[in-house]
C-alpha cells in the first residue's frame, strides 16, 4: 500500500489517505457495518489479476446488509465492476486483499439502526494471513462464539469480530497460532475468523451453517473441488472438541486464511503433527483454482487486466 493508493469512497474513486469518515459515525461508534474479504491473486505467467468469486462475495454482503438494514443502491454486478475498476486504477501486480465495506452513516448517539448507508472500499497487498506452509498449533478457546440470536455470526458484521478478537489474542498470548471457537453448547463452531475441516476415515467433515459460523466461500468451494478432483465427499454435521484429538487431519479455510493446515489442538498432535496428505492435495488444487491455472473453474475467476486490453483493441 502506498500514498498513491485509490480506494472507492462515498461515491467515487480518491486517494487512500483521504477516505475518512467522521468520528461521530454510527458505524463506527456502534460497529453497525458489514464488511467483506475478497482475495486477487496475481499470475505473472499469464500477466493477470484474478479476483476469486467476486459476485458471489458481493451477493453474500448484500444479503448481510438486510441483517442491520443497510441499503446500497448497488447489485452485486455494480459492486463487482467497481471493484475491477478500483484494481485497474491501482494496477496491482500482486496477490491482494479487498475490503468492501457497507455501513450506517448516520452521525449519531444512540443504537437505533436509523436510515443512511454507504459503502467504501480499498485493497491492500497481502500474502499469508496465517501461515500455510506448516502445521498450526491452536487451542480451543475459552470465549465461545456469538450465536444467531445475538449477533448473527452467518453475517460479517463488523461489531461482532470482537469475539473473534478476543479469541485469536487469547490464543497468541498463550503461545498458540490460532483458535477454535466453541458454541454455547458446547460443540465446535469455527476458528476465530475462518471455517475448518476435519478428514476422518478418508471423508471430510465440517460444521453445519446452523453452528453459529460464517457461510463460508471458501467452505463451499473446498467441498466443490474436492468431489470433482479427488473424489472426496463432505459432510457438514455436529463436531465434539474431543473428535478434533482424534482426526486423521484438520485445516482452516477462509479468503484470508486460504487451506491452513492444523498440527496439533491443545498440545495434542493430530496425526504425526505435521500437514496431511489430502490437506496439501487440497491445498495445491485450491492455489491452481485461484490463481487461474484450472481452465474448469475460470468461471470463478474475474480477470482485470487482459479484459481491458482486448475492449481497448475492440474499440480502437
Amino acid at each position: 500500500m502506498t500514498d498513491s493508493s485509490i480506494a472507492f469512497f462515498e461515491g467515487k474513486f480518491i486517494p487512500l489517505s483521504e477516505a475518512k469518515v467522521s468520528v461521530q459515525l454510527h458505524g463506527f461508534n456502534y460497529g453497525t457495518a458489514i464488511f467483506e474479504g475478497i482475495r486477487g491473486y496475481y499470475n505473472p505467467d499469464k500477466e493477470e489479476m484474478y479476483l476469486f468469486r467476486l459476485v458471489d462475495h458481493y451477493r453474500r454482503m448484500l444479503n448481510n446488509c438486510k441483517l442491520i438494514k443497510i441499503e446500497l443502491p448497488y447489485n452485486a454486478q455494480d459492486l463487482a465492476d467497481l471493484t475491477c475498476e478500483m484494481i485497474r486504477r491501482n494496477n496491482f501486480r500482486r496477490d491482494i486483499y479487498i475490503r468492501p465495506l457497507a455501513y450506517k452513516n448516520a452521525c449519531q448517539i444512540g443504537t437505533k439502526l436509523s436510515p443512511g448507508s454507504d459503502y467504501t472500499m480499498f485493497a491492500v497487498p497481502m500474502d499469508d494471513y496465517i501461515a500455510t506452509n506448516r502445521a498450526l498449533k491452536v487451542c480451543i478457546s475459552s470465549w465461545r462464539r456469538v450465536e444467531d440470536n445475538s449477533i448473527p455470526p452467518r453475517g460479517k458484521i463488523c461489531g461482532s469480530y470482537v469475539n473473534s478478537a478476543l479469541a485469536a489474542t487469547e490464543a497468541r498470548d498463550n503461545g498458540f497460532d490460532e483458535a477454535i471457537v466453541l458454541n454455547n453448547d458446547g460443540h465446535v463452531a469455527e476458528g476465530a475468523a475462518m471455517n475448518i475441516f476435519m478428514i476422518r476415515e478418508g471423508k471430510l467433515v465440517t460444521t453445519p451453517i446452523t453452528a453459529n459460523i460464517l457461510e463460508g466461500i471458501t467452505r463451499d468451494t473446498i467441498a466443490k473441488i474436492a468431489k470433482d478432483e479427488m473424489g472426496i465427499e463432505s459432510e457438514a454435521r455436529q463436531i465434539d472438541r474431543s473428535e478434533l484429538y482424534m482426526a486423521d487431519e484438520l485445516f482452516f479455510c477462509g479468503t484470508g486464511a486460504q487451506i491452513a493446515p492444523i498440527g496439533s489442538v491443545d498440545h495434542r498432535k493430530i496425526a504425526d503433527g505435521e500437514p496431511g496428505e489430502i490437506t496439501l492435495a487440497i491445498q495445491k488444487l485450491y492455489d491452481e483454482v485461484v490463481r487461474g491455472h484450472k481452465e474448469k473453474y475460470l468461471d470463478w475467476c474475474t480477470a482485470i487486466y487482459k479484459t481491458t486490453a482486448v475492449a481497448a483493441e475492440a474499440n480502437a
